[in-house]
C-alpha cells in the first residue's frame, strides 16, 4: 500500500451547473451560458440537452438565438462563488485536505484520501460515496482516484463516471488522452503535430534526452506528466465554513410565489448543509436585491435554532407577506448563521408545552396584524419619563434561580389606558375627585413629586404626581396615584397600589 492516495473531482460546465443546481425545472431544458459584454457575448459553458440541440462553446449569441427552444443564462460569478463554497464543503467531509486545480470552465478540486479506508472503505466504495454526496448537492461530477496527483487530475478531466487507476498503471491510464489534455501552448502543439504526436502515449514512448533537446527543459516535466510521475508538492486549501445561497434571475420576478419558489429550495440547502455539520439555523438573513440597485432585507430569528424546513418556509412567507419588496427582486441571496440545537428532556409528569416553532409562526402572524412595534417583550428605557419603554424581541434566557424567597413588597397596578378624572383642589392640594361613575373624597395627599423632560422635541412631557388615600361613597378607602399633566391641564388616575 502506497502512502499516497488521491480523488480528483471533476465538474464539467461549471457556469451551467452552478446556475442549475437550484432550479431542477431547467434541468431537462437545452441551457447555454452567455458570458461578455452585450452583444459581444458567447457561450462558455452549455449543457448535455443544448449539446445535443446543436449548441457549442463559443458561439455567438446570436447563433444561438438561432436555435429554436434553447434557454439563454447570463453567467453570474456570485452563484459560482456560492456553488463553489457548497462543493468544498461536501467535498471537506471525506478529506479536510484538498487542492483546487480549476481550468477553463470546468470546477476541479484533488482530495488526499490516503488513510481513510476505515472511514469509507476502499477507494472505489469511497468515490461512489462521494459521487452520491455531490450528486445530492446538485452537482454531476467525474471522479478518479490514483496514487499520483497529476494522473487522477488528468483523468477526472477526461472521463465519465468512476475511475480508480492501480498503482503503477498511471502511464497506461493515460496513454489514450491528448495532447490538449496538457493545457500546451499553441507552439509546442504545433511541433508535436509536425511529428505526429497526439497522445500522451506517444508522448510517453519519446526518447527522454532527445526530447528535452530539442524541446527545452519543460519537455521533461511533459513526459512525466505522460508517464504518471512527476512530482507535485501538495498545497491544501482551507475554505471558511459559510451557509450563503445565491440566485441571480433572468428577469425581475415580482410574483411572491416565485420568490417561495426558490427561497424553500434555499432553505432546503442550508438545513441540510447545517445539518452534516450537526448544527441548526439560528439566524436566517434574506437579502433581494431589487431593480434599480435598491436592497431589501430582512431577518428571520426562530426562538430556537432549527433545521425544520417547512418552518422556515412559513416564517419567511409570513415575513414577505408582512414586508414585501418594494420593487421587482432580480436576484435572492439567503445566508445563515449556524446554532447548537437543544433537545428538552420533559419529566414523565409534566405537562406537555407547545413547540417553539408555534410560538414564532404566531408571533410573525401578529407582527404582520399590528406591526413589528407592538409585538415583543417590553423593556425599560433609562429615562426619567415614567412608564417609558420599548419592544423587543423574546429571547429564551436561562431560567431565573426562584429558590430565593422575596420580601413582602407594595405592588402598583398601573391602569392602561389611563383614566382621566376631575380633581377638586384646595390650597393647591387635591381635595376630591370623579370620574365617569362615582366621586370620591381624599384623606391623604402627598405630593407633589414633579418630573419634566424632552423640552427641546415635540415629546416634551411635564407632569405633576400625587399619592392619595380616596374614600368611596359607602366608606370604603382605595390608594391610588393621580397624576396631572400640566402641558394638558388635565389629571389623570394612573394607578393603583395594592
Amino acid at each position: 500500500m502506497t502512502q499516497e492516495l488521491y480523488a480528483c473531482v471533476h465538474v464539467r460546465e461549471f457556469p451551467a451547473q452552478a446556475l442549475l443546481r437550484l432550479r431542477p425545472d431547467l434541468k431537462v431544458q437545452p441551457v447555454v451560458v452567455l458570458d461578455g459584454r452585450t452583444p459581444e457575448e458567447t457561450v462558455c459553458a452549455l449543457n448535455q440537452q443544448a449539446e445535443r440541440h446543436g449548441a457549442a462553446l463559443g458561439m455567438t449569441r446570436l447563433d444561438a438565438e438561432s436555435l429554436e427552444g434553447l434557454r439563454l443564462l447570463q453567467r453570474s460569478e456570485e452563484t459560482e462563488a456560492a456553488a463553489r463554497g457548497v462543493l468544498l464543503e461536501c467535498a471537506a467531509t471525506f478529506s479536510p485536505r484538498m487542492e483546487e486545480v480549476s481550468l477553463g470552465t470546468g470546477c476541479a478540486i484533488v482530495l488526499d484520501i490516503a488513510g481513510t479506508t476505515r472511514l469509507f472503505g476502499p477507494p472505489a466504495q469511497l468515490a461512489e460515496r462521494l459521487k452520491t454526496a455531490l450528486l445530492q448537492t446538485g452537482f454531476r461530477t467525474s471522479i478518479a482516484v490514483s496514487a499520483h496527483f497529476d494522473t487522477a487530475r488528468l483523468k477526472a478531466a477526461s472521463t465519465r463516471g468512476i475511475v480508480v487507476i492501480p498503482e503503477g498503471q498511471e502511464a497506461q491510464a493515460l496513454a489514450n488522452l491528448y495532447l490538449t489534455d496538457l493545457d500546451l501552448e499553441e507552439g509546442p502543439l504545433e511541433t508535436f503535430a509536425v511529428w505526429g504526436i497526439q497522445t500522451l502515449g506517444d508522448l510517453a514512448a519519446l526518447p527522454t534526452t532527445e526530447l528535452v533537446t530539442r524541446m527545452g527543459q519543460q519537455a521533461c516535466a511533459w513526459q512525466g506528466l505522460a508517464r504518471g510521475n512527476s512530482e507535485h508538492t501538495f498545497q491544501p486549501i482551507e475554505p471558511a465554513f459559510a451557509l450563503q445561497e445565491f440566485c441571480a434571475f433572468e428577469t425581475p420576478v415580482e410574483q411572491m410565489d416565485s420568490l417561495l419558489f426558490m427561497g424553500a429550495r434555499m432553505i432546503d440547502s442550508l438545513a441540510l448543509r447545517a445539518a452534516h455539520h450537526a448544527l441548526a439555523l439560528a439566524l436566517l438573513t434574506v437579502e433581494m436585491r431589487l431593480e434599480g440597485g435598491r436592497m431589501h432585507t430582512r431577518d428571520l430569528r426562530p426562538a430556537l435554532p432549527t433545521i425544520d424546513r417547512k418552518f422556515l418556509l412559513k416564517l419567511l412567507q409570513l415575513e414577505l407577506a408582512a414586508h414585501p419588496p418594494p420593487a421587482a427582486v432580480v436576484a435572492l441571496m439567503l445566508s445563515a448563521e449556524a446554532g447548537q440545537s437543544s433537545k428538552v428532556q420533559l419529566g414523565l409528569f409534566t405537562p406537555q408545552v407547545p413547540e417553539p416553532s408555534r410560538l414564532d409562526v404566531t408571533l410573525a402572524r401578529l407582527k404582520a396584524l399590528v406591526g413589528d412595534e407592538r409585538v415583543g417583550s417590553p423593556v425599560l428605557e433609562d429615562s426619567h419619563r415614567p412608564g417609558s419603554f420599548h419592544m423587543e424581541s423574546f429571547a429564551v434566557r436561562g431560567k431565573s434561580d426562584s429558590s430565593k424567597a422575596l420580601p413582602a413588597r407594595m405592588a402598583l397596578r398601573r391602569v392602561r389606558p389611563p383614566a382621566l378624572v376631575w380633581v377638586t383642589l384646595d390650597a393647591a392640594k387635591p381635595a376630591a375627585f370623579r370620574d365617569a361613575h362615582s366621586r370620591y373624597g381624599i384623606e391623604v395627599a402627598y405630593g407633589p413629586w414633579r418630573t419634566a423632560g424632552n423640552w427641546w422635541t415635540t415629546d416634551a412631557w411635564d407632569i405633576e404626581e400625587w399619592d392619595v388615600l380616596a374614600s368611596r361613597s359607602d366608606g370604603t378607602s382605595m390608594a391610588c396615584l393621580l397624576v396631572r399633566d400640566c402641558r394638558r391641564n388635565e389629571w389623570r388616575l394612573e394607578a393603583f397600589y395594592d
